[in-house]
């Protein structure tokens, strides 16, 4: 079963390039409808933030440390270190007795051009608070304090690991193949696309029992908060107020997207295979657009997949087109 071609970026009359990819619909019974191969095996990459935040709640430790909302969404986030972002991570590890140093996330210059031109300009260099995946890893130190753990959570054989590993193996419903180390260096465990929307599809209709709790918790704090899932500008956060509480959306890296929608009781995953953002988030969102989770007349929709590509002079060049069986 081959990719099925998704993406079309058209120059002229001349279609110059094709993206292909694997996308899955599933509910609580399986697969409602895919492209390409349900069955290939991938790295979720960010995508899973959702699952590796389960054992924070599950185990009691986000209520001991009084957690918010707001900060369950951070925990899923992949930010663009914004100052709200920023702060925000700050603030949770004070509120630890923690600070940026307990953190393994690594640094990297900000998404957010504000934050960036404020460390460019001042001369300042990026902490780890700016890492996108600043968030995540404070709940993973919340978790680790919880279970008293060393301070090296990020090993895989720490116990916060194993204990994303567990929940991750359960909603998926396969057992993992193996793992990588992601951007953040935490352990990232491969899955089926099927069981990865297996997963998001359990996270859309949760039960009333210790994990289903979790994850509605999870998926409402996304929803209310979409700007501390990414950030002003992400295809994230505008899918998710486009589609008004109606989805809970989430990127990866290297073309991974992944979307829960409550009210339809679906859960939806794709990958292209050649690793282009620009591609994922066109085809998440004509996919959304498909299912009519968000309006057809959303900004989002003309950014990332309608509007005319234009040049550093603002002549249009091209366009992005669905490929032919593409849904529209």
């Amino acid at each position: 079963m081959q990719p099925a071609e998704m993406i079309e970026l058209w120059r002229g009359d001349l279609c110059e390039s094709v993206h292909r990819g694997h996308a899955v619909i599933c509910d609580r019974q399986g697969v409602v409808e895919a492209w390409g191969n349900p069955s290939e095996v991938i790295l979720p990459r960010s995508s899973c933030k959702m699952i590796q935040a389960l054992p924070l709640i599950e185990s009691g430790a986000a209520d001991a440390a009084g957690l918010t909302d707001r900060q369950l969404a951070l925990a899923c986030a992949s930010h663009s270190g914004a100052a709200m972002h920023v702060d925000a991570v700050g603030d949770w590890l004070h509120g630890l007795g923690m600070a940026e140093g307990d953190l393994r996330c690594g640094c990297h210059l900000p998404r957010d051009r504000d934050e960036r031109h404020r460390l460019t300009c001042g001369g300042h260099a990026p902490t780890q608070l700016h890492n996108n995946c600043s968030g995540k890893h404070a709940g993973f130190l919340t978790l680790n304090r919880h279970l008293k753990g060393d301070a090296d959570y990020t090993r895989v054989d720490h116990p916060v690991q194993q204990a994303v590993r567990a929940a991750f193996e359960e909603v998926t419903g396969e057992e993992s193949p193996g793992f990588g180390i992601d951007g953040c260096s935490a352990p990232n465990w491969a899955c089926s696309l099927t069981g990865l929307a297996r997963a998001m599809a359990q996270f859309a209709t949760p039960r009333d029992d210790l994990r289903g709790r979790a994850m509605g918790r999870l998926v409402d704090a996304m929803r209310t908060h979409p700007e501390m899932v990414a950030g002003e500008g992400r295809v994230c956060t505008e899918l998710m107020r486009a589609g008004r509480g109606r989805v809970a959306a989430k990127t990866g890296a290297e073309a991974v997207f992944v979307a829960i929608l409550p009210d339809e009781g679906m859960g939806l995953a794709l990958k292209i295979t050649d690793g282009a953002t620009r591609a994922s988030e066109a085809a998440i969102t004509a996919l959304l657009r498909y299912l009519g989770v968000i309006d057809r007349n959303a900004p989002v929709i003309g950014r990332v997949l309608t509007d005319p590509i234009v040049n550093w002079r603002g002549i249009a060049t091209g366009e992005m087109r669905l490929a032919p069986g593409f849904p529209n």
